[in-house]
């Protein structure tokens, strides 16, 4: 799957699609920035409550596929520059990061 066809799930909304055509190989969940560098997998999902500036370096070190906001979560808008110059995508949702996972357990 790749992060174009992630952003068109229902539910899902995409915030910054700079690369839509990463592939999504797996996913990781967690929200301490530092934890998420040393064991996110490279094209993972990562999914968040986090929107700060940090979550574009933390995904770029990570080489994540895209970060997927829970809970509505929405960066503003030097969050969303900064990721369109680094080519780091964002998605967004309105379900929790569990409610997210679970979904995704049958996709990825």
């Amino acid at each position: 799957m790749t992060v174009n066809e992630l952003a068109k799930l229902p539910g899902i909304s995409a915030v910054c699609l700079p690369s839509p055509d990463r592939v999504i190989d797996g996913a990781y969940m967690g929200d301490l920035l530092s934890w998420v560098m040393g064991r996110a997998g490279a094209d993972n999902i990562w999914i968040t409550i986090m929107s700060n500036l940090n979550i574009v370096a933390v995904a770029t070190l990570a080489d994540v596929s895209c970060i997927l906001l829970a809970e509505g979560v929405t960066p503003d808008a030097e969050t969303v520059e900064l990721s369109r110059s680094k080519g780091v995508n964002i998605l967004t949702a309105e379900s929790s990061a569990y409610e997210l996972a679970k979904m995704l357990s049958g996709i990825i």
